[in-house]
């Protein structure tokens, strides 16, 4: 039998994980180390992922025997902790709406006291790799049109309960946060074998341990959308800067109040992303950094110019990119391509289908985009169910 002694040391002047992130302070995030038991139940078998605020780690419940748990802990520093009401609010709910089953689990939450401060810790159900980590396990890189569908419907599912059931914005869809379930927990027996038999590589420091994260094995369960930490509930004014810069929505670009429509903005990003083998937008200056005018500039030439009545409500910020009558000031040169020049995979009615799909999520104005509903029974996402009969043709 292997023991810990076999695990690959890390030189400790090379930066691994979470030191590789802008800010990284190692005072705000605990020092979990393998085989610790924490809150007196969850003892650490490995750690699955890293963020800016938080580590993520498989743990086993030793009050329920072969249980396991993804434990989430975050830094000592959030000014905000959104998850934890959210997840209460979805507890506490009793509906028996189908989308709850496609938005992870929390049981419970707890603190945990580190040597630099207190940390919210998340006990999440356990799940798969996210579809970003699938897309590279593909050989083409790419879903196929089954695939897709199927996934993407599962996740407007979930996203139709979190809007209708929860109240609640998301406002961080992208694929790194959809991750597959998991049918049996056999997947996750063979996570700990795997590293008990080959212990990751880590790093030993001083007063901590930084341990790389262990990919999970595939697994062929249904998505869950996770990752509450930047989710706002929904009847609440919002205008702060939210979603990753390239799958931003116009609103949120030019400092407008946003709601709900930012969600279905950022699906539409993100299914592009797993089915298409180049990005809808790629906004960045001559220096390879993000630009917001570059970035309008694209979705001038993807969704042609924004209506005057969306400009005259963003106010200032509008000014600063359109001249008061709404011509672009040509702060970034709009790119001579169109929605159907940059899609690259479909031909004929199917690539007509899938353009007029993407077009109902592609609106300069919020409201003229297609709600959960509206997206979910397009012809094009619902096109291998009316094929098998299984959902009729509406006439």
């Amino acid at each position: 039998m292997s023991t810990l002694s076999h695990f690959e040391r890390i030189d400790p002047s090379y930066l691994v994980e979470e030191e590789t992130l802008n800010g990284y302070n190692p005072k705000h995030y605990y020092p979990v180390f393998l085989g610790e038991i924490l809150h007196g139940r969850y003892k650490i078998i490995g750690k699955l992922g890293f963020g800016s605020a938080s580590t993520v780690w498989l743990c086993r419940d030793l009050q329920k025997r072969h249980e396991y748990v993804a434990i989430k802990i975050y830094i000592n520093c959030s000014k905000y902790h959104r998850e934890v009401p959210i997840y209460e609010e979805i507890n506490k709910l009793e509906t028996n709406h189908e989308g709850q089953t496609y938005v992870r689990k929390m049981y419970t939450s707890f603190e945990l006291q580190g040597p630099y401060g207190t940390h919210i810790c998340l006990v999440h159900q356990p799940l798969g790799i996210s579809l970003g980590e699938l897309k590279g396990l593909i050989s083409d890189k790419v879903f196929d049109g089954e695939l897709i569908r199927q996934t993407m419907r599962c996740i407007l599912t979930g996203l139709h309960f979190l809007h209708k059931e929860v109240r609640v914005i998301h406002t961080d869809l992208q694929p790194s946060n959809m991750l597959l379930g998991i049918h049996d927990d056999s997947v996750l027996v063979k996570f700990e074998q795997y590293e008990t038999e080959n212990p990751c590589p880590r790093k030993e420091l001083g007063d901590r341990t930084i341990y790389l994260s262990r990919p999970m094995p595939l697994t062929k369960g249904e998505p869950s959308i996770t990752d509450l930490s930047e989710a706002r509930f929904g009847d609440l004014k919002h205008t702060d800067r939210v979603m990753p810069n390239v799958y931003r929505a116009p609103e949120v670009i030019l400092g407008m109040p946003w709601s709900y429509p930012v969600d279905i903005w950022g699906f539409g990003m993100m299914l592009w992303d797993l089915f298409q083998p180049k990005r809808l937008f790629s906004p960045k200056d001559t220096e390879g950094r993000y630009s917001e005018a570059h970035h309008l500039a694209e979705m001038i030439s993807i969704m042609g110019p924004p209506p005057l009545e969306f400009l005259r409500q963003c106010g200032e910020k509008a000014e600063q990119y359109w001249e008061k009558n709404g011509t672009w000031k040509n702060l970034a040169p709009i790119p001579a391509t169109n929605l159907e020049g940059m899609e690259r995979r479909l031909e004929g009615e199917e690539k007509v289908q899938f353009v007029a799909f993407m077009r109902k999520i592609l609106q300069w104005i919020p409201e003229d985009r297609e709600d959960c509903e509206g997206v979910y029974w397009d012809e094009w996402l619902m096109a291998d169910l009316l094929e098998s009969g299984e959902v009729g043709r509406k006439h």
